[in-house]
């Protein structure tokens, strides 16, 4: 893993030194380590994504040949909808703990508040904001329902990164 990671360092410094370059913008070892830490974050998310689409796929796979809520499709929808969110941001907390912010030496982290806290984070741009954002989108400025997704995630995104970053993997 570490091999991948001393790439991804390389590939990060060059994409975003040459970035800030065009900018004229002066690309500190500060800047590039956030640069790394977000980049880890989106790959964590990505991940995250195609896990929560099979979950939920699984799920109503199961759900239909169990004979589970196969009256109500929108119930049986909401229902993998739960545990596709559940697992997939259990994995997040997982990866992002290990491999995005990590606890550095003398530093101390309670594994579950910060789990909690993964939770309502996710939940709060997952669900509250994206909601709010779609409507803005599609009903107030009149955009696509197949594009406001995609400028859903341009906001999200980064906004899930900082609440993460400085709240819940907040280290002591």
């Amino acid at each position: 893993m570490n091999k991948a990671l001393d790439l991804l360092d390389i590939i990060v410094k060059k994409i975003f030194g040459f970035i800030f370059k065009i900018m004229h913008k002066e690309y500190t070892d500060g800047v590039h380590e956030a640069m790394v830490q977000f980049v880890k974050f989106g790959i964590v998310g990505v991940s995250n994504t195609f896990l929560a689409l099979a979950i939920n796929w699984i799920s109503l796979i199961v759900m239909e040949k169990m004979g589970v809520l196969v009256d109500n499709p929108t119930a049986q929808a909401s229902v993998a909808n739960v545990i596709a969110f559940l697992l997939s941001v259990l994995w997040s907390f997982y990866w992002n703990n290990k491999l995005v912010f990590v606890v550095e030496d003398g530093q101390q982290r309670n594994m579950l508040r910060t789990l909690l806290k993964t939770y309502v984070s996710y939940s709060f741009t997952g669900i509250f904001l994206n909601t709010l954002f779609l409507y803005l989108w599609i009903d107030v400025i009149g955009l696509s329902k197949f594009v406001a997704p995609l400028i859903n995630l341009l906001v999200s995104v980064p906004i899930n990164f900082l609440i993460n970053k400085f709240w819940a993997f907040k280290t002591k």
